[in-house]
């Protein structure tokens, strides 16, 4: 049987998720709005909106939940969760995901 403490720290980490979420999406934004709609000649990274912002959201959601977890003094899920985080941090990284379009990367002296 669940205990209103239960329920409120579900709760809370709920909306810990939510807004770790939500600062992913708004992390993503300014490069996903760049990818998408191009820069010389429309040139546009549709990697961005199917790899960026679901690593973005998945990144920002798991740091919540650890910042969570730590706060509450449970070790195990922390760590857990901080290895997750790596994992999708790692998988980021790999994939380049915050990459804006080439345009912009490899704009030289025309620019």
């Amino acid at each position: 049987m669940e205990t209103r403490q239960d329920a409120v720290t579900g709760t809370i980490g709920c909306a810990a998720a939510l807004l770790g979420a939500l600062a992913g999406i708004a992390a993503w934004f300014p490069y996903g709005r760049r990818g998408l709609f191009g820069a010389f000649e429309g040139e546009t990274n549709p990697a961005v909106l199917w790899l960026g912002l679901p690593v973005l959201v998945l990144g920002g959601a798991t740091a919540a939940l650890a910042v969570l977890t730590v706060v509450r003094g449970r070790w195990r899920p922390a760590l857990g969760l901080l290895a997750a985080l790596g994992g999708i941090a790692a998988f980021g990284y790999a994939f380049d995901v915050l990459a804006a379009p080439q345009a912009l990367q490899d704009c030289g002296s025309p620019c």
